[in-house]
């Protein structure tokens, strides 16, 4: 049955960059001899025909040819040439696949979600290779998934999307296996030279106030150099880029979340019962939600972004191919931020609530005097390195024999880039806030603040935290693989692999507590003339509702090192004024992983032609976790509802964890007619666990509230999510970059992790609160329970003289005598209750002869594994479920080229219910945004681009539990860029 769409799926005598669709579809680590037919690791390629046509409808035709001749659910997006990748970011490139959707940080697009599947649980590799990541935000990484945007377009060949399972494909792509592909020198027969520039225009960096306000233009470069010797025995390319962008984005939040209660509740927090000034005030069995504080932020970001790559090929005898290759990027971070927020106490309380049987506030306020003003400032200040070196070698033993070799090393380290921290705050205050509410109605939250005019003489000092953050990820892995052509309708790929993960996190905090309203840090500690007055409502003019007459509109900020600078003067020392890298808190996980595989593959005819990959990976792994962890030592209450944690002193221990699992795989497809295919697919797939749940040690977070504290543990044992998955897909190709398809499929998915919470006390960490002073002051001082300033104040005219009390620095210290502090421990178990994911995808692309084309495509998903707003605690529930849809229209002829684009995605969730503070979901709302570009060829040589990015400049808005429970509303603004590339 030698047919000859067996032989269009043989491996030639050496790669080359006239792509054939096979090439395109598969990127074969090896395929057999002649006859071999079955795609196998992705990161290598078959060839055979030459795509000549170039442009838009180039990059589609092979798309659409890689799709077809793949060996199951295969998307992906091509470059029609080194260094012309058609995005200028990767991420916002895949989310045109249908099926896959982007998280966006900054408005740039940054981590990827398939068919549901949050950024966790998908598996990036480069080249074959699982790719390490490493993000600081002052907490361990949660999740495993890589940062799309460490990596520069122009440095990319094509993205692949494995949707179904692979025994070849390393494990962890529970939503898919995504493959970059990066160019290699024997891909091309020819030279290739160019060298591109861009400018880059924000509209958010010149949008912000004072410091903050980035450049309005910043540039882009890079630059492409390959060959290969005349006998092609040695080749070599270069790619370097370098990225400096200046953005920003303005933000109204509940930043500290919210408070979730029974109707029937009561102590601190709730809302009293009966009460006469909250209409609508909830039943007995209603859930309802309570803020606890409402943040204005005003964020400048700046981003340098350096790229490289060096491969070196030799093809020391006709059967053997070496490669190595090299990938480095740098990215430094820089984030300043003003701020403006108000706290809630829970005391006083009025406003008006939703009905049940969930409630939430749509005017929430409390009855204060002297209360503060809050002001900030803070920084973001970091650097992340990412490295790879590879080696790869493939031998044609014979004609019906091959090997392949492919070892690499890589590691990402993320840390500050500043002797200050990775993450520094410093907050301010004004003693002047009256009653306060806030209006939830509209989709803008309106602060309104009675008596509180904003006057620099009254700023005074209120706080600051230095804080640092370490990690890294490193990777060593090996992997083995041979591909052996049976026959003319047969072959078998085996392979063994070796996996080595080690992940670090490690953290530092320097923290300054209250200086109280004593004269060290009280009103006129701070310099007068360093502050400036602003409003709120010129940063959010695209927001419904910001031009509210209600508003609480002006405020003061300052420059965040003048603010230092007159902290620093009054100790007259810097010690609390920059980080420490004595890192007391470290978390080492070394996750080990071995597996072996095989497939064998088919064709025959039964009446129709039909392919079947038949195969299994077996892997086992083991995970050991050993840590230092701070030790905490006391508890000083500073404010209404802050208590921090003292920490002296550091503990060691370890904590490991095993599990092994068979994983069976089958793709069958069927030609029913020359142009119509029909594909089967099973296999099952599992997701390990984020390393912030795996890593040992236990953590007591530094600041307590009036109900206790919080803290978390980790659990090596955790089991990887498993999933049984079941594939169908009908596709029509009818023309030459053109199909119709349709797909559905389904995930059977257990051992989904519960967050546990664990309420529990710490030896020897005492709160004052319930102590003797806390409980005279309510029964004889005729405070409330719920009004925690009035307790404090009571305790200070009392108690002045007493064991833990500081009258001038307004803080009180827990005793031996007083209760040890309550404090919820967070941990993770697996749950052995099997839930399941359905979802359909469509699918349509057309390119016209007379230049026009277009795609669109849509993805439903529906799963059990959904948060239930009904519920109070923690659950589990799939980060990132949600429709996505795409449309894209496009025109090109020899010398021009346009594309616009529309992309939407549906509301899903962002954050799953876990934690101490309510167990909220949130909710990213529904978002769609239209990006244009365009390009000109001014010669052969010289092209143009310009592009636009959010062309109608949208907003992004979060939710808790319904749409009036704010989680954040987001103005960022658009992105122009403006390009040339000369080629030599």
């Amino acid at each position: 049955m030698n047919r000859s769409k067996i032989g269009r799926r043989s491996v030639g005598a050496g790669p080359s960059f006239q792509m054939s669709s096979l090439a395109l579809a598969c990127g074969l680590c090896m395929a057999g001899a002649a006859n071999a037919q079955q795609a196998s690791a992705p990161g290598k390629e078959t060839v055979l025909e030459t795509v000549v046509v170039t442009g838009i409808r180039a990059g589609l035709e092979s798309s659409v040819s890689f799709k077809r001749n793949a060996s199951g659910l295969v998307d992906g997006i091509m470059a029609e040439d080194i260094g012309k990748f058609p995005d200028t970011n990767l991420a916002e490139a895949m989310q045109r696949i249908s099926g896959v959707s982007i998280d966006r940080s900054n408005g740039e697009g940054t981590r990827v979600t398939v068919r549901g599947m949050g950024p966790e649980f998908n598996l990036v590799l480069l080249n074959g290779r699982q790719m390490p990541g490493s993000l600081v935000d002052g907490s361990a990484p949660s999740s495993r998934s890589f940062d799309f945007s460490n990596l520069a377009a122009e440095g990319v060949s094509g993205l692949e999307v494995y949707k179904t399972s692979r025994a070849s494909t390393p494990t962890g792509g529970m939503g898919a296996t995504i493959n970059i592909r990066t160019p290699r020198p024997f891909d091309s027969k020819e030279t290739i030279a160019s060298f591109g520039v861009k400018m880059v225009k924000d509209d958010s960096a010149g949008r912000l106030p004072g410091e903050v306000k980035g450049d309005s233009v910043t540039p882009e470069l890079s630059g492409i150099y390959s060959t290969t010797t005349a006998d092609r025995m040695f080749g070599v390319t270069l790619i370097g880029s370098f990225q400096d962008r200046d953005s920003g984005y303005t933000s109204a939040s509940a930043n500290n979340g919210w408070k979730s209660f029974k109707g029937d509740a009561a102590g601190w927090g709730p809302l009293p019962n009966p009460a006469p000034e909250v209409k609508n005030r909830p039943g007995p069995t209603d859930i309802y939600n309570v803020p606890q504080s409402l943040q204005y932020s005003m964020t400048g970001i700046s981003r340098e972004r350096l790229n490289g790559q060096l491969v070196l090929q030799a093809r020391p005898i006709k059967d053997l191919t070496a490669t190595l290759d090299y990938t480095m990027s740098d990215q430094k971070f820089l984030q300043k931020r003003n701020d403006l927020s108000a706290w809630f106490n829970f005391g006083g309380q009025f406003g008006e609530y939703t009905k049940g049987p969930i409630a939430t506030p749509l005017i929430y306020g409390e009855h204060m005097t002297n209360s503060d003003v809050a002001t900030g400032t803070s920084r973001i200040s970091t650097k992340n390195e990412n490295r790879s070196l590879g080696l790869n070698l493939e031998w044609k033993a014979s004609p019906a024999l091959k090997f392949d070799l492919d070892a690499h090393h890589s590691t990402a380290q993320s840390g500050a880039d500043s002797p200050l921290g990775t993450s520094v705050v410093i907050g301010t205050a004004s003693q002047n806030r009256g009653d306060t509410f806030v209006d939830f109605s509209q989709k803008f939250p309106v602060l309104s603040i009675k008596n509180a005019p904003t006057n620099a003489a009254l700023q005074e000092l209120q706080g600051s935290v230095f804080g640092n953050s370490f990690q890294r990820n490193e990777v060593n892995q090996v992997q083995a693989r041979g591909a052996w052509a049976i026959d003319a309708d047969s072959s078998l790929d085996f392979g063994l692999s070796l996996t080595e993960v080690k992940n670090r996190s490690a953290f530092a905090n320097v923290q300054r507590n209250n200086w109280g309203s004593n004269a060290a840090g009280g009103p006129g500690a701070v310099p007068d003339d360093i502050w400036k007055l602003e409003s709120v409502s010129k940063y959010f003019s695209q927001v419904p509702g910001s031009n509210d007459p209600r508003l609480y509109n002006q405020f003061l900020i300052a420059n965040f090192d003048d603010i230092r600078n007159a902290a620093i003067k009054l100790e007259g020392s810097d010690k609390n004024f920059r980080a420490s890298f004595d890192f007391k808190d470290d978390y080492r996980t070394t996750e080990k992983s071995n597996g072996l595989f095989a497939q064998y593959n088919r064709s025959f005819d039964a009446g129709i032609p039909i392919d079947i990959a038949l195969g299994g990976r077996y892997e086992r792994t083991t995970v050991e976790s050993p840590s230092t962890e701070s030790v905490p030592t006391s508890v000083r209450w500073v404010a209404d509802n802050e208590l921090p944690v003292v920490f002296g002193g550091v503990t060691s221990s370890s904590r490991s964890g095993k599990y092994d699992y068979f994983l069976p795989s089958i793709d069958l497809s069927a030609d029913v007619t020359a142009n119509t295919k029909l594909r089967v697919s099973y296999g099952e797939t599992i997701g390990r666990p984020g390393w912030a749940s795996i890593q040992g040690g236990r953590t007591i977070d530094g600041l307590a509230r009036i109900d206790g504290g919080s803290g978390a543990v980790g659990n090596p044992a955790l089991k990887p999510l498993l999933s049984r998955n079941i594939d169908l897909s009908a596709e029509h190709y009818f023309g030459k970059g053109s199909f119709v398809s349709a797909s559905y499929f389904h995930k059977s998915i257990s051992n989904y992790i519960d967050a546990v919470i664990t309420p529990t006390t710490v030896a020897n960490l005492h709160t004052p609160v319930g102590g003797a002073m806390y409980k005279d002051a309510i029964s004889l001082g005729g405070c409330s329970a719920s009004n925690s300033g009035c307790i404090r104040d009571y305790i200070f005219k009392t108690f002045p003289n007493a064991a833990g009390v500081d009258v001038a620095g307004k803080t009180i210290t827990g005793q031996p005598s007083d209760p040890l502090l309550p404090v919820k421990l967070n941990t993770s178990s697996n749950n052995p209750k099997k839930q399941s994911l359905n979802g359909m995808e469509l699918n349509v692309q057309h390119t016209f002869k007379n230049g026009f084309g277009g795609s669109a495509n849509y993805t439903r998903v529906r799963s059990d594994l959904k948060a239930d707003n009904n519920a109070l605690g923690a659950q589990f529930a799939l980060v990132g479920l949600g429709d996505s849809g795409n449309l894209v229209g496009f025109y090109e002829n020899d010398t021009f080229s346009t594309r616009l684009a529309y992309n939407w995605r549906g509301e899903f969730l962002s954050a799953s219910p876990a934690g101490a503070e309510g167990a909220q979901p949130l909710y990213v709302e529904k978002y769609g945004q239209w990006d244009m570009s365009m390009s000109y060829n001014v010669n052969k040589k010289l092209s143009v681009q310009f592009e636009v990015i959010n062309l109608t400049d949208e907003i992004t808005r979060t939710h808790f539990r319904n749409v009036e429970q704010i989680g954040n509303v987001t103005q960022l603004g658009r992105r122009f860029m403006l390009g040339a590339r000369y080629r030599f």
